[in-house]
């Protein structure tokens, strides 16, 4: 297993649903949204786990400094291997970490806005228009995204509450990525079930499904 392995496997590890999942992605994309959706896990997990947040602010300044590199054709993160080569807009993603470590602080809210989530999650949907192809629409796409990372806050921080915050119903817009409508539908299956009390984990049948219908989803 190489390092890049490593972070991947986490991934899996956190999110075995991608393991059915990934059969409804186009071969030449699997390793690249895994290796993907492994850096936004890292930088998740910095910017909202932990009772101190000290750790993760320094852990998401170094983000910042390896992704100002990637634009500019250098990298030190085996993520980087993968994930650097790419058209993508490493810079605006650099800008979209310091309101990401702010909303670790938000109180439970209304909408992602006022968690603070907008700007990176524009930034999110330009990278992964520049991953997996120019069919998406990142504008209208940041909205799903930025839905996705108020989710995953919620899950990290025990702060689930459907009554608050619905879903809405349905995989994500067809402005999505496909890899994007998949992790879409994955997360909010998730926060559906913690809300109702159930465990996280979703089914391998369940998983199935939700992945093929974002998959075919043209809304």
């Amino acid at each position: 297993m190489n390092t890049a392995d490593e972070f991947t496997a986490k991934l899996h590890a956190r999110w075995p649903e991608w393991g059915i999942g990934a059969v409804f992605l186009p071969a030449s994309q699997r390793e690249t949204a895994f290796a993907w959706f492994a850096l936004l896990q890292e930088l998740t997990d910095a910017a909202w786990t932990g009772a101190d947040a000290t750790p993760g602010l320094a852990k998401l300044a170094w983000w910042n400094e390896e992704l100002l590199g990637w634009a500019k054709g250098a990298r030190r993160h085996p993520l980087g291997a993968v994930l650097q080569p790419h058209p993508a807009p490493w810079m605006a993603l650099a800008a979209g970490l310091l309101p990401l470590q702010g909303s670790r602080d938000r109180p439970l809210s209304a909408t992602p806005a006022q968690a603070g989530l907008d700007g990176i999650a524009l930034a999110v949907a330009e990278c992964e228009q520049g991953l997996f192809g120019t069919g998406a629409n990142p504008g209208a796409a940041a909205g799903a995204i930025a839905f996705d990372l108020f989710a995953v806050r919620q899950l990290l921080r025990g702060e689930v509450d459907l009554a608050v915050h619905p879903p809405g119903t349905g995989p994500a817009s067809r402005a999505c990525t496909r890899p994007r409508r998949l992790q879409s539908a994955f997360v909010r299956e998730r926060l559906r079930r913690v809300a109702s009390g159930q465990a996280a984990a979703v089914r391998p049948w369940r998983s199935l499904w939700l992945a093929w219908r974002a998959a075919r989803s043209t809304r």
